[in-house]
C-alpha cells in the first residue's frame, strides 16, 4: 500500500510539474524546431541564390565570348539581360560585379561611355573586393581617356594605388601624358610600364 501511495505521489507531482512547466516546454521545444528548420531553410536558399547567380554569369560569359569576342555583328540583348538580371537578383554577390563590368565593355564597344561610367560607378559603390575596385577605376580612366577627359582620368588615377595592376596603371598614364602631347612623360611611363610587366610571376 506504501509503494501505491508513493506511485500515486509520484504521478501527482509529475502532473502539477506538467501543469507548472509543461506550456514553456512545449513553447520551447516548438521554438528549437522552428528555429532549426529556419536556418535549414535559409542555407537551402542561400545555396539555391549562390548556383543561380553562378549559371547566369556562366550563361553571361558564354554570351560574350560568342558575341563580343567571336562575332563580326554582335548581337548584344542577351549579354545586356543576363547582365541586369545577375544586378538586379543577386545585386550582393561578386558575379553582379563582374556582369557590371561586362555591361560597361559592351557600352564601350558601343560607344555609349556614359552607361559604361554608370556601370563601372556601381562596381565602385557595391565592391567589397580591393582588386575588383581597382579594376574598376583602371576601367573608368580608360573610358574618360576615350571621351577626352584627360584631366578627371589623371585624377581619378593620382589617388589609386595599382596593387598586382602595376603594369595596366602605368600603361595607362603612358596613354593619357601622350594624349596630352607630353611624349617624355608618356616614355617613361611605358618604360615602368614594361619594368612592372617584366617582374609579374
Amino acid at each position: 500500500m506504501a509503494e501505491l501511495r508513493t506511485e500515486e505521489e509520484q504521478l501527482d507531482a509529475l502532473k502539477n510539474w506538467w501543469k507548472e512547466n509543461g506550456r514553456s516546454l512545449m513553447v520551447g521545444i516548438v521554438l528549437a524546431v522552428t528555429g532549426f528548420m529556419g536556418w535549414q531553410g535559409w542555407q537551402t536558399y542561400t545555396e539555391r541564390q549562390a548556383t543561380e547567380a553562378s549559371s547566369l554569369y556562366q550563361n553571361l560569359v558564354g554570351a560574350v565570348v560568342a558575341e563580343l569576342d567571336e562575332n563580326a555583328n554582335p548581337q548584344l540583348e542577351t549579354i545586356l539581360h543576363l547582365g541586369n538580371q545577375l544586378k538586379e537578383n543577386h545585386s550582393k554577390s561578386t558575379y553582379s560585379q563582374f556582369a557590371a563590368l561586362m555591361l560597361a565593355r559592351v557600352a564601350v564597344q558601343t560607344q555609349d561611355y556614359s552607361k559604361a561610367l554608370s556601370e563601372l560607378d556601381w562596381v565602385l559603390e557595391g565592391a567589397a573586393e580591393e582588386d575588383l575596385k581597382v579594376v574598376a577605376q583602371l576601367r573608368k580612366a580608360r573610358v574618360l581617356l576615350a571621351m577626352d577627359q584627360l584631366d578627371q582620368a589623371s585624377s581619378l588615377l593620382s589617388g589609386l594605388s595599382p596593387r598586382s595592376f602595376t603594369a595596366l596603371y602605368y600603361e595607362l598614364l603612358g596613354d593619357i601624358a601622350l594624349q596630352k602631347g607630353d611624349v617624355n612623360s608618356a616614355a617613361q611611363a611605358y618604360d615602368q610600364a614594361l619594368a612592372a610587366a617584366a617582374n609579374m610571376p
